[in-house]
């Protein structure tokens, strides 16, 4: 009688079984390789163009010096008088909060503030003169240039307030007595009120 030689069937299920690990594993890489490079995407967002510096926007400083000249322009219910006690203020209070911003975000600005500081002395002298609006313009300019300065190195964001704080500082006409644009004044203050406490 002939024998029957009967072999074993070859198991198939472990080499499924190999591959599906094989196939997860792919998967699993390519996911989480892909999670990483969307995450660096979106730090590479966060730096200004073609520069390493970041965005400084979405951080908060809450410097006291800038949120007093805030709540100085918010809060300051003051006329503008002939003595000119409250632009002068309103001056001294920019000045130091800018400083402080400068200093949050490392950028040297002594030189220009010491200029601004004696055009608000002259403001504050003589009561009757009638530069004034044009130690007013002078300070506003700087302080103007100054911030825009601070935004483009560390805001970009703030590029448009930028510009309407330069447009308020235009607006101060020299050769017209202060009192009679006082509203472009206190406009001014605002402006950079507003500026200075979204980057702080």
């Amino acid at each position: 009688m002939a024998e029957i030689k009967i072999e074993k069937k070859k198991l198939v299920w472990p080499w499924l079984l190999v591959g599906l690990v094989i196939a997860a594993l792919l998967v699993y890489f390519l996911v989480f390789r892909d999670n990483g490079k969307n995450k660096e995407a979106v730090t590479e967002a966060d730096y200004i163009t073609n520069t390493n510096e970041p965005d400084l926007l979405g951080v908060k400083e809450n410097n006291g010096t800038v949120a007093a000249y805030v709540n100085f322009v918010e809060n300051s219910k003051e006329k503008m008088s002939l003595d000119h006690t409250y632009t002068n203020e309103a001056l001294l209070k920019l000045i130091e909060a800018t400083n402080a911003m400068a200093n949050e975000v490392g950028y040297e600005v002594q030189a220009d503030l010491e200029k601004v500081k004696e055009y608000a002395k002259m403001i504050s002298k003589d009561p009757f003169e009638t530069t004034h609006a044009d130690n007013i313009r002078k300070a506003d300019d700087i302080l103007t240039n100054v911030l825009q300065n601070i935004q483009k190195a560390k805001y970009p964001g703030l590029a448009e307030e930028v510009e309407e704080l330069k447009s308020a500082s235009e607006s101060i006409k020299p050769g017209v007595l202060t009192l009679e644009q006082k509203d472009a004044v206190k406009n001014y203050f605002a402006k950079a009120s507003d500026i200075l406490q979204k980057m702080n």
